[in-house]
């Protein structure tokens, strides 16, 4: 790995090097519950690789497939609400399983619909396929048969790989079953490579089967792959350049080791370009869509712009762990290394430092164009003081980026998001002011930018032998009924000299 290149860039110089023409990149997930940060890894990575690529003249294809062919093996918090009317559904394919708000197709369709939303949001370039559909049209047909085929040699390489023992019973198939369903609860009793009988009667502790016993063949595609080996047939199956996957999949004994030795031993195939992903982390925990763990993107979108998303996820090395931290302090940092990010982006990149160089990339990236000039705490601050938008506007001398930003500044406010220092009223003589405030209000001079207020109140607290600090205090107290504040000079500057003189008495 270059030491001054971005993952994004050495990735893709990677299948330019080994690959051939078209090349394709490949990514899924299993759309059963709400997107959160670590969703959006699968398809912002992928596709910062495309683009790469495309930059480079080639030609490239992400696809992007949405597993909702997996059982159904427990209710999301975020569809508590239903829970009654989901629970009999347990352990059938996602697809099979109904969306309760009668918005999609099915419960699979209803949280991919979401994704499919977020996708144009980020500005992803994606071929979307659902699997179900894929096995619907007889895609694996062909790996089935040959899984069935070679059981004895699937089953040791999956047993040897991950380092557990798998059930006399074990098979490469999973039945959905023609009386209740269910994939989940059954298992194949015979075959002869092509005709397989099964029964439903497996319990996997969320639910049992219910007993049935039937026959069907793969050309009926009422099955899937078992997952170790349904991984490495779609890789065939796409043709599939390189595709990358998180540190579970890739520790010892992960989903990765079994990918390969089945791609290489028993295929007799080539193996992709892999790539590993560290975790996203939310406060230090693992994102968890079961348990409730870290903020849902759809709520993370109406605070920040997506192409803030984009930077936090895409500018960190690329097994790093992220943690996110979705305090108002964390995202206004993030929005100001952003901007920072976006000047170096019009620099020579041989004058910048490795840092500066990923920082400049990882913009390049994330976004088109800068949407906005102004800082995004100056936005807030005018707002809070006007609540005005055209009046914001002319304050920052960016009304294009007033009006990008405002949809976010105002769910802010209605969340109360805001830093403490910026949840505040202007109510001058609220707090009886001192004497030593309003000589310092009264020494302003009207026009005084947000620097030269700034120091005025340095030198006023030096030459009359005051605490810096508790001159802040004072103002603050007596232009916002408390010691605390954003910064005074920009505070003061943002009112006017003049009508903060007159508000306090002292023109």
């Amino acid at each position: 790995m270059s030491e001054h290149k971005h993952w994004s860039e050495w990735l893709a110089e990677r299948v330019i090097a080994e690959k051939l023409e078209p090349y394709v990149i490949t990514s899924g997930i299993t759309t059963s519950g709400p997107a959160h940060l670590g969703t959006l890894c699968e398809f912002l990575f992928p596709d910062s690789i495309r683009r790469q690529l495309e930059k480079s003249g080639k030609k490239v294809t992400f696809y992007f497939l949405a597993d909702i062919l997996d059982a159904f093996d427990s209710v999301p918090l975020a569809m508590e609400s239903f829970r009654e009317t989901l629970a009999p559904h347990l352990g059938k394919p996602l697809c099979d399983v109904p969306d309760p708000t009668g918005k999609a197709g099915s419960f699979g369709d209803h949280f991919l619909d979401e994704v499919k939303l977020l996708m144009i949001g980020f500005g992803v370039k994606a071929t979307i396929m659902r699997m179900n559909d894929l096995y619907s049209e007889g895609k694996f047909d062909e790996w089935a048969r040959f899984y069935l085929k070679n059981e004895p040699e699937a089953k040791r390489i999956v047993e040897e790989t991950s380092g557990k023992q798998e059930k006399k019973d074990w098979s490469p198939i999973m039945p959905i079953c023609a009386s209740c369903g269910r994939i989940a609860t059954t298992r194949v009793i015979s075959h002869d490579g092509e005709n397989y009988e099964y029964a439903c009667d497996k319990d996997v502790k969320y639910v049992k089967g219910c007993g049935f016993q039937g026959k069907a063949k793969i050309a009926d595609h009422r099955y899937k792959i078992t997952w170790r080996l349904h991984w490495p047939a779609w890789k065939q199956i796409f043709k599939t350049s390189i595709e990358g996957a998180g540190m579970d999949h890739h520790t010892k004994g992960g989903s990765e080791d079994t990918c390969k030795e089945v791609t290489l031993s028993l295929m007799k195939a080539d193996y992709h370009i892999p790539f590993k992903y560290g975790f996203i982390l939310f406060q230090g925990k693992k994102y968890s869509k079961s348990k409730g763990i870290g903020m849902g993107v759809s709520d993370l979108v109406r605070l920040v712009p997506p192409e803030i998303i984009k930077y936090i996820l895409i500018k960190p090395d690329l097994e790093e762990n992220v943690d996110i931290n979705p305090t108002a302090e964390s995202m206004l940092k993030t929005m100001d290394d952003f901007q920072k990010a976006a000047e170096l982006s019009g620099k020579d990149r041989e004058a910048l430092n490795r840092h500066e160089r990923k920082m400049a990339i990882a913009y390049e990236l994330s976004a088109e164009k800068l949407n906005w000039h102004a800082q995004f705490l100056d936005v807030l601050l005018y707002y809070q003081i006007y609540h005005d938008w055209e009046e914001v506007a002319k304050m920052t001398g960016d009304g294009e980026g007033v009006t990008y930003l405002r949809p976010y500044i105002e769910e802010w406010i209605a969340r109360d998001f805001m830093p403490d220092d910026y949840r505040f009223k202007y109510q001058p003589g609220v707090v009886k002011p001192s004497e030593a405030a309003k000589k310092l209000i009264a020494s302003l001079n009207p026009g005084m930018d947000a620097l030269a207020v700034h120091n005025a109140i340095f030198e006023f607290a030096k030459a009359n032998g005051i605490e810096p600090k508790a001159l802040f205090a004072d103002l603050y107290q007596t232009l916002l009924g408390k010691e605390r504040g954003p910064r005074l000079g920009k505070l003061i500057a943002a009112l006017g000299v003049t009508r903060v003189k007159k508000d306090m008495g002292v023109a």
